[in-house]
Protein backbone atom coordinates (compact mmCIF):
# COMPACT_ATOMS: atom_id res chain seq x y z
CA UNK A 1 0.00 0.00 0.00
CA UNK A 2 1.44 3.52 -1.18
CA UNK A 3 -0.32 6.71 -0.39
CA UNK A 4 -0.22 9.50 -2.90
CA UNK A 5 0.96 13.41 -1.60
CA UNK A 6 -0.19 14.18 2.10
CA UNK A 7 -3.23 16.18 2.26
CA UNK A 8 -1.78 19.71 3.10
CA UNK A 9 -3.84 20.59 5.59
CA UNK A 10 -6.18 18.15 7.94
CA UNK A 11 -8.88 20.54 8.73
CA UNK A 12 -11.41 22.72 6.35
CA UNK A 13 -10.52 25.87 8.73
CA UNK A 14 -8.06 27.57 6.43
CA UNK A 15 -8.95 31.01 4.42
CA UNK A 16 -10.48 31.45 0.93
CA UNK A 17 -10.70 33.15 -2.21
CA UNK A 18 -13.84 34.25 -3.27
CA UNK A 19 -14.56 31.95 -6.41
CA UNK A 20 -16.58 29.75 -4.69
CA UNK A 21 -18.86 32.02 -2.91
CA UNK A 22 -19.43 33.75 -6.10
CA UNK A 23 -20.29 30.42 -7.83
CA UNK A 24 -22.77 30.06 -4.66
CA UNK A 25 -24.46 33.06 -5.29
CA UNK A 26 -24.87 32.46 -9.03
CA UNK A 27 -26.58 28.98 -8.01
CA UNK A 28 -28.28 30.65 -5.48
CA UNK A 29 -29.90 33.21 -7.80
CA UNK A 30 -30.32 30.54 -11.08
CA UNK A 31 -32.58 28.51 -8.68
CA UNK A 32 -34.54 31.27 -6.92
CA UNK A 33 -32.73 31.39 -3.50
CA UNK A 34 -32.72 34.65 -2.37
CA UNK A 35 -30.55 36.44 0.28
CA UNK A 36 -27.94 33.23 0.54
CA UNK A 37 -25.07 35.99 1.85
CA UNK A 38 -27.28 36.55 4.70
CA UNK A 39 -25.01 36.24 8.09
CA UNK A 40 -21.77 35.52 6.55
CA UNK A 41 -20.48 39.26 6.48
CA UNK A 42 -20.21 39.05 2.72
CA UNK A 43 -21.46 41.69 0.05
CA UNK A 44 -21.81 40.98 -3.68
CA UNK A 45 -19.33 44.24 -3.94
CA UNK A 46 -16.62 42.40 -1.76
CA UNK A 47 -17.09 39.28 -3.84
CA UNK A 48 -15.61 40.68 -6.91
CA UNK A 49 -12.73 42.40 -4.66
CA UNK A 50 -9.95 40.31 -5.96
CA UNK A 51 -7.80 41.40 -2.91
CA UNK A 52 -11.03 39.73 -1.00
CA UNK A 53 -10.33 36.55 1.07
CA UNK A 54 -12.91 34.69 3.25
CA UNK A 55 -13.02 32.48 6.26
CA UNK A 56 -14.54 29.19 5.64
CA UNK A 57 -17.09 29.98 8.78
CA UNK A 58 -18.37 32.90 6.14
CA UNK A 59 -18.11 30.15 3.17
CA UNK A 60 -19.91 27.36 5.60
CA UNK A 61 -23.29 30.06 6.73
CA UNK A 62 -23.30 30.84 2.66
CA UNK A 63 -23.41 26.83 2.19
CA UNK A 64 -26.30 26.35 5.02
CA UNK A 65 -28.27 29.41 3.35
CA UNK A 66 -27.87 27.56 0.13
CA UNK A 67 -28.53 23.83 1.59
CA UNK A 68 -31.51 25.32 3.20
CA UNK A 69 -33.15 26.21 0.44
CA UNK A 70 -32.43 23.41 -1.69
CA UNK A 71 -31.21 20.25 0.68
CA UNK A 72 -30.45 18.36 -2.71
CA UNK A 73 -28.73 20.14 -5.01
CA UNK A 74 -25.24 19.17 -3.74
CA UNK A 75 -24.52 16.80 -6.84
CA UNK A 76 -25.46 19.60 -9.53
CA UNK A 77 -23.47 22.18 -7.50
CA UNK A 78 -20.56 20.47 -7.42
CA UNK A 79 -20.91 19.97 -11.57
CA UNK A 80 -20.75 23.42 -11.78
CA UNK A 81 -17.18 23.80 -10.81
CA UNK A 82 -14.18 24.08 -12.80
CA UNK A 83 -10.84 24.83 -13.37
CA UNK A 84 -11.02 28.14 -13.45
CA UNK A 85 -13.28 28.46 -10.53
CA UNK A 86 -9.82 28.16 -8.27
CA UNK A 87 -7.50 30.87 -9.97
CA UNK A 88 -3.93 29.97 -10.38
CA UNK A 89 -4.79 27.06 -8.22
CA UNK A 90 -6.88 25.05 -11.41
CA UNK A 91 -4.13 26.73 -13.86
CA UNK A 92 -1.74 24.58 -12.40
CA UNK A 93 -3.22 21.46 -12.14
CA UNK A 94 -4.38 22.12 -15.95
CA UNK A 95 -0.57 22.07 -16.63
CA UNK A 96 0.48 19.32 -15.20
CA UNK A 97 2.22 16.57 -17.27
CA UNK A 98 0.12 13.44 -15.74
CA UNK A 99 -2.88 12.88 -13.85
CA UNK A 100 -1.05 11.77 -10.82
CA UNK A 101 0.78 14.82 -10.89
CA UNK A 102 -2.29 16.42 -11.17
CA UNK A 103 -3.34 14.78 -8.09
CA UNK A 104 -0.09 15.32 -5.64
CA UNK A 105 -0.38 18.81 -6.62
CA UNK A 106 -4.03 19.19 -5.38
CA UNK A 107 -3.06 17.56 -2.27
CA UNK A 108 -0.36 19.51 -1.36
CA UNK A 109 -1.96 22.93 -2.47
CA UNK A 110 -5.46 21.83 -0.88
CA UNK A 111 -6.01 25.25 1.18
CA UNK A 112 -6.50 26.95 -2.12
CA UNK A 113 -9.22 24.89 -2.96
CA UNK A 114 -12.76 25.54 -1.26
CA UNK A 115 -12.84 21.48 0.01
CA UNK A 116 -15.00 21.53 3.17
CA UNK A 117 -14.72 17.26 3.14
CA UNK A 118 -10.70 16.59 3.34
CA UNK A 119 -9.61 14.11 0.54
CA UNK A 120 -7.03 11.45 0.73
CA UNK A 121 -5.51 9.56 -2.16
CA UNK A 122 -4.07 5.95 -1.82
CA UNK A 123 -2.67 3.37 -3.62
CA UNK A 124 -3.90 -0.39 -2.92
CA UNK A 125 -2.71 -3.27 -5.27
CA UNK A 126 -3.87 -1.87 -8.57
CA UNK A 127 -6.75 0.69 -7.51
CA UNK A 128 -6.94 4.12 -5.96
CA UNK A 129 -8.92 4.65 -2.95
CA UNK A 130 -9.86 8.61 -2.92
CA UNK A 131 -11.53 9.01 0.67
CA UNK A 132 -13.61 11.91 1.70
CA UNK A 133 -13.39 13.02 5.32
CA UNK A 134 -16.32 14.64 6.80
CA UNK A 135 -16.42 13.62 10.09
CA UNK A 136 -15.29 17.06 11.39
CA UNK A 137 -17.84 18.79 9.12
CA UNK A 138 -21.37 19.82 11.13
CA UNK A 139 -23.99 17.23 10.65
CA UNK A 140 -26.87 18.84 8.94
CA UNK A 141 -24.27 19.89 5.99
CA UNK A 142 -21.79 17.16 5.68
CA UNK A 143 -24.29 15.35 3.33
CA UNK A 144 -24.78 18.45 0.50
CA UNK A 145 -20.72 19.01 0.98
CA UNK A 146 -19.40 15.50 0.53
CA UNK A 147 -21.63 15.57 -2.81
CA UNK A 148 -20.45 18.90 -3.90
CA UNK A 149 -16.59 18.15 -3.15
CA UNK A 150 -17.21 14.44 -4.87
CA UNK A 151 -18.74 16.00 -8.21
CA UNK A 152 -16.16 18.95 -8.34
CA UNK A 153 -13.24 16.28 -7.92
CA UNK A 154 -14.70 14.23 -10.42
CA UNK A 155 -15.12 16.90 -12.97
CA UNK A 156 -11.80 18.70 -12.43
CA UNK A 157 -10.95 15.24 -13.47
CA UNK A 158 -13.01 14.57 -16.32
CA UNK A 159 -12.17 18.33 -17.31
CA UNK A 160 -8.46 17.30 -17.48
CA UNK A 161 -9.00 14.15 -18.89
CA UNK A 162 -12.30 15.37 -21.17
CA UNK A 163 -13.32 12.32 -20.51
CA UNK A 164 -15.51 11.24 -17.50
CA UNK A 165 -13.51 9.56 -14.64
CA UNK A 166 -14.01 5.71 -14.75
CA UNK A 167 -15.11 4.82 -11.05
CA UNK A 168 -14.96 1.41 -10.03
CA UNK A 169 -16.73 1.63 -6.69
CA UNK A 170 -18.50 4.63 -4.29
CA UNK A 171 -19.20 4.09 -1.06
CA UNK A 172 -21.04 7.04 0.81
CA UNK A 173 -21.65 7.29 4.65
CA UNK A 174 -25.28 8.61 4.71
CA UNK A 175 -28.80 6.82 4.16
CA UNK A 176 -29.73 6.06 0.88
CA UNK A 177 -32.28 8.70 -0.89
CA UNK A 178 -35.51 8.09 -2.26
CA UNK A 179 -33.56 7.81 -6.19
CA UNK A 180 -30.00 7.21 -6.91
CA UNK A 181 -30.71 7.71 -10.82
CA UNK A 182 -28.49 11.12 -10.42
CA UNK A 183 -25.60 9.36 -8.44
CA UNK A 184 -25.28 6.64 -11.38
CA UNK A 185 -26.04 8.95 -14.14
CA UNK A 186 -22.82 11.10 -12.88
CA UNK A 187 -20.38 9.04 -11.53
CA UNK A 188 -21.64 5.57 -13.93
CA UNK A 189 -21.70 3.25 -11.21
CA UNK A 190 -24.44 2.46 -8.35
CA UNK A 191 -23.49 3.81 -4.98
CA UNK A 192 -23.59 1.70 -1.52
CA UNK A 193 -25.24 4.17 1.00
CA UNK A 194 -24.72 4.12 4.59
CA UNK A 195 -20.90 2.57 4.91
CA UNK A 196 -18.32 3.50 7.16
CA UNK A 197 -16.53 6.07 5.02
CA UNK A 198 -16.87 7.97 1.46
CA UNK A 199 -14.79 6.15 -0.76
CA UNK A 200 -14.43 6.42 -4.56
CA UNK A 201 -12.28 4.09 -6.61
CA UNK A 202 -10.60 3.87 -9.79
CA UNK A 203 -7.43 1.73 -11.68
CA UNK A 204 -4.14 2.90 -10.37
CA UNK A 205 -3.12 3.06 -14.29
CA UNK A 206 -5.50 5.80 -15.10
CA UNK A 207 -2.82 7.73 -12.81
CA UNK A 208 -0.21 7.58 -16.00
CA UNK A 209 -2.31 9.08 -18.24
CA UNK A 210 -0.56 12.26 -19.78
CA UNK A 211 -3.11 15.28 -19.66
CA UNK A 212 -3.40 17.10 -23.12
CA UNK A 213 -2.64 20.81 -21.57
CA UNK A 214 0.69 19.76 -19.70
CA UNK A 215 3.43 22.45 -20.02
CA UNK A 216 6.06 22.21 -17.90
CA UNK A 217 7.35 25.95 -17.77
CA UNK A 218 3.27 27.13 -16.98
CA UNK A 219 3.06 24.18 -14.01
CA UNK A 220 6.15 25.32 -12.60
CA UNK A 221 5.24 29.14 -12.52
CA UNK A 222 1.68 28.36 -11.20
CA UNK A 223 2.91 26.03 -8.29
CA UNK A 224 5.52 28.95 -7.72
CA UNK A 225 2.08 31.40 -7.03
CA UNK A 226 0.51 28.66 -5.91
CA UNK A 227 3.66 28.36 -2.87
CA UNK A 228 3.71 32.25 -2.44
CA UNK A 229 -0.14 32.63 -2.08
CA UNK A 230 -0.18 29.47 0.99
CA UNK A 231 2.63 30.93 2.37
CA UNK A 232 0.77 34.37 2.65
CA UNK A 233 -2.48 32.67 3.58
CA UNK A 234 -1.02 30.77 6.61
CA UNK A 235 1.17 33.93 7.97
CA UNK A 236 -2.60 35.37 7.58
CA UNK A 237 -3.89 32.64 9.44
CA UNK A 238 -1.84 32.87 12.57
CA UNK A 239 -2.25 36.57 13.91
CA UNK A 240 -5.33 37.47 12.19
CA UNK A 241 -7.22 33.91 13.46
CA UNK A 242 -6.07 34.83 17.44
CA UNK A 243 -7.27 38.45 17.09
CA UNK A 244 -10.61 37.48 15.43
CA UNK A 245 -10.72 34.84 17.94
CA UNK A 246 -10.56 37.07 20.73
CA UNK A 247 -13.29 39.42 19.20
CA UNK A 248 -15.95 37.29 19.35
CA UNK A 249 -15.48 36.48 23.04
CA UNK A 250 -18.04 38.23 25.55
CA UNK A 251 -16.95 41.63 26.11
CA UNK A 252 -14.11 41.92 23.84
CA UNK A 253 -15.47 44.16 21.60
CA UNK A 254 -15.45 47.21 24.09
CA UNK A 255 -11.92 46.65 25.19
CA UNK A 256 -9.90 47.75 22.37
CA UNK A 257 -6.61 46.88 20.72
CA UNK A 258 -4.84 47.11 24.06
CA UNK A 259 -6.79 44.39 25.45
CA UNK A 260 -6.41 41.89 22.89
CA UNK A 261 -2.41 42.95 22.71
CA UNK A 262 -2.44 42.58 26.00
CA UNK A 263 -4.42 39.11 25.94
CA UNK A 264 -1.29 37.99 23.05
CA UNK A 265 1.20 38.65 25.60
CA UNK A 266 2.61 41.69 22.91
CA UNK A 267 2.23 45.50 22.83
CA UNK A 268 -0.01 47.26 20.96
CA UNK A 269 2.53 48.17 18.76
CA UNK A 270 3.62 44.50 18.01
CA UNK A 271 0.40 43.31 17.06
CA UNK A 272 0.18 46.42 14.85
CA UNK A 273 2.79 45.14 13.35
CA UNK A 274 2.45 42.02 12.87
CA UNK A 275 -1.10 42.71 11.63
CA UNK A 276 0.37 44.81 8.73
CA UNK A 277 2.51 41.98 8.10
CA UNK A 278 -0.30 39.89 7.49
CA UNK A 279 -2.04 42.23 5.36
CA UNK A 280 -4.63 42.98 7.29
CA UNK A 281 -5.02 45.63 10.47
CA UNK A 282 -7.01 45.87 13.46
CA UNK A 283 -9.46 47.94 12.52
CA UNK A 284 -10.47 45.74 9.27
CA UNK A 285 -11.00 42.53 11.53
CA UNK A 286 -12.51 44.75 14.28
CA UNK A 287 -15.18 45.37 11.23
CA UNK A 288 -15.25 41.46 10.13
CA UNK A 289 -16.74 40.34 13.46
CA UNK A 290 -18.73 43.42 14.13
CA UNK A 291 -20.39 42.94 11.14
CA UNK A 292 -20.97 39.40 10.82
CA UNK A 293 -22.27 39.76 14.92
CA UNK A 294 -24.84 42.33 13.50
CA UNK A 295 -26.05 40.29 11.09
CA UNK A 296 -26.62 37.17 13.28
CA UNK A 297 -28.36 39.41 16.56
CA UNK A 298 -30.59 41.28 14.03
CA UNK A 299 -31.69 38.25 11.92
CA UNK A 300 -32.68 36.61 15.22
CA UNK A 301 -35.06 39.62 16.26
CA UNK A 302 -34.51 39.39 19.78
CA UNK A 303 -32.87 42.85 20.00
CA UNK A 304 -33.50 46.07 19.15
CA UNK A 305 -31.29 48.18 17.12
CA UNK A 306 -30.08 50.06 20.35
CA UNK A 307 -29.50 46.82 21.98
CA UNK A 308 -27.27 45.50 19.49
CA UNK A 309 -24.66 48.56 18.90
CA UNK A 310 -24.23 48.39 22.71
CA UNK A 311 -23.68 44.95 22.49
CA UNK A 312 -21.18 45.41 19.91
CA UNK A 313 -19.58 48.48 21.43
CA UNK A 314 -20.69 51.24 20.34
CA UNK A 315 -21.59 54.25 22.63
CA UNK A 316 -24.34 55.98 20.42
CA UNK A 317 -26.89 53.60 17.92
CA UNK A 318 -26.64 56.49 15.63
CA UNK A 319 -22.58 55.51 15.10
CA UNK A 320 -23.47 51.63 14.84
CA UNK A 321 -26.44 52.76 11.78
CA UNK A 322 -23.65 54.64 10.34
CA UNK A 323 -20.72 51.47 10.24
CA UNK A 324 -24.01 48.86 9.18
CA UNK A 325 -25.02 51.31 6.30
CA UNK A 326 -20.85 51.62 5.40
CA UNK A 327 -21.02 47.43 5.34
CA UNK A 328 -24.00 46.49 3.98
CA UNK A 329 -25.22 49.39 1.78
CA UNK A 330 -28.25 49.77 3.94
CA UNK A 331 -29.65 50.44 7.50
CA UNK A 332 -30.30 47.77 9.80
CA UNK A 333 -34.38 48.62 9.83
CA UNK A 334 -33.86 48.22 6.51
CA UNK A 335 -32.16 45.00 6.36
CA UNK A 336 -34.41 43.58 9.21
CA UNK A 337 -37.69 44.63 6.82
CA UNK A 338 -35.72 42.16 4.32
CA UNK A 339 -34.74 39.15 6.46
Amino acid sequence: MMQLAEPAIRHWDFPRGTGSVRLLARFANEYGVDDVLAGSGLTPKLLYDPTTEVEARQELRVVRNLAAALPDAGLTLGREYRATTFGIFGFAFLSSPTVRDAVNLALRYLDLSFAFSIPRAILVDDRVRMELDDTALPDDLARFLVERDLAAICGLLAELLRIPVPLISLDLRYAQPSTVDEYEAFFGVRPRFGQAANVGTFDATFLDTPLPLANAHAVAVCEAQCRALVSRRRRRVGIAHDVRERLTRFGALTGGMPAVAHELGMSTRTLRRKLAESGTSYRVLLDEVRAALAEEMLTSGALSIEDVAIRLGYAEASSFIHAFKRWKGTTPTEYVGRV
